[in-house]
């Protein structure tokens, strides 16, 4: 079962983690940008994975067939409107003396890794492994979508240390989410079932609508199949067996030593049981031994 430290420790991982793109990116952004080809096909077949092979399926263990499709749709109907009002509020501010740019950049990455979050701790209230493939789908789609937003603010004039610290303060909004949202669930205030499909959503939208279109952005054009299909379907195949190996040892192990426990409360009870029969046998009174009375025939049972 999942504990607090569970997902304070992912979900700083899971949130700091994406932070590589960004130390790469200082030393060298020619090997930062490397870094981002590669990494953005992963994240594709990673995301995907995540959310077809383990969260999906948890959340219709959990919750209606209805209850957890309604809140997939929801998850990427929310990630849609929130990226559409990010774009509205800066075309409408454009005309100001202010670049809004720089501030809507932090927003928006800070609006995505809470969650992040979310999607994180909803895993862990299913399971451990669950948790654990979750955070591996995440920070694998954070490593680029963060060398974009730390160009971008480095462009805009930003200082470099500077950058650097918006991003760490920004990444630790993914370990407050988790802590909110797994309160929340442990206290049986949110459904499980709805949380999983809440964040399959994010996830799937995050897949489809920013990280796949940025491989067909950067597709050759004179090659049909380059590497980028072959790393989506490496990253479909490492989070796929991650969860496969994640459920059969940690839930196993986590199985066994329960089984364990409930043998040895079943032999405890038997053993306190046989005690207790024990003592009632000896506080019970004998009874007195019949005196059969000198005559004949002698009644039954003398």
């Amino acid at each position: 079962m999942a504990t607090y430290t569970h997902v304070i420790i992912f979900s700083l991982l899971g949130g700091l983690f994406s932070l590589v793109g960004a130390v790469v990116f200082l030393r060298s952004k020619k090997s930062a940008d490397k870094l981002a080809k590669y990494a953005t096909p992963f994240a594709a077949g990673a995301l995907l994975a995540a959310v077809f092979l383990d969260l999906l399926k948890e959340g219709l263990e959990e919750s209606s067939v209805n209850t957890v499709m309604i809140a997939a749709l929801s998850g990427i109907l929310v990630f849609f409107l929130a990226e559409r009002l990010l774009h509205w509020f800066h075309h409408h501010h454009q005309h100001e003396n202010s670049d809004p740019s720089k501030s809507l950049i932090i927003v928006g990455d800070t609006i995505h890794n809470a969650l992040d979050g979310v999607a994180i701790a909803a895993a862990f209230l299913v399971s451990v492994p669950t948790g654990i493939v979750t955070t591996i789908a995440v920070a694998a789609h954070e490593i680029p979508q963060e060398i974009g937003d730390f160009g971008l603010l480095l462009k805009k004039g930003m200082p470099r240390r500077k950058v650097l610290w918006v991003n760490v303060f920004s990444a630790l909004a993914t370990t407050a989410a988790a802590i909110i949202t797994f309160a929340l669930g442990s206290a049986n205030r949110l459904p499980i079932g709805l949380l999983l499909g809440l964040s399959a959503g994010f996830l799937l939208y995050i897949a489809l609508s920013d990280v796949i279109p940025e491989i067909h952005e950067s597709a050759s054009k004179k090659h049909i199949l380059d590497w980028q299909p072959i790393l989506l379907i490496l990253g479909v195949v490492v989070v796929g067996l991650s969860i496969n190996l994640s459920h059969r040892y940690i839930d196993a192990g986590h199985n066994h030593g329960n089984t364990h426990q409930v043998e040895g409360d079943g032999h405890s009870h038997e053993h306190a049981d046989e005690l207790h029969d024990d003592h009632e046998a000896e506080l019970q009174p004998s009874e007195p031994p019949k005196v059969c009375p000198m005559i004949y025939p002698p009644p039954p049972g003398c």
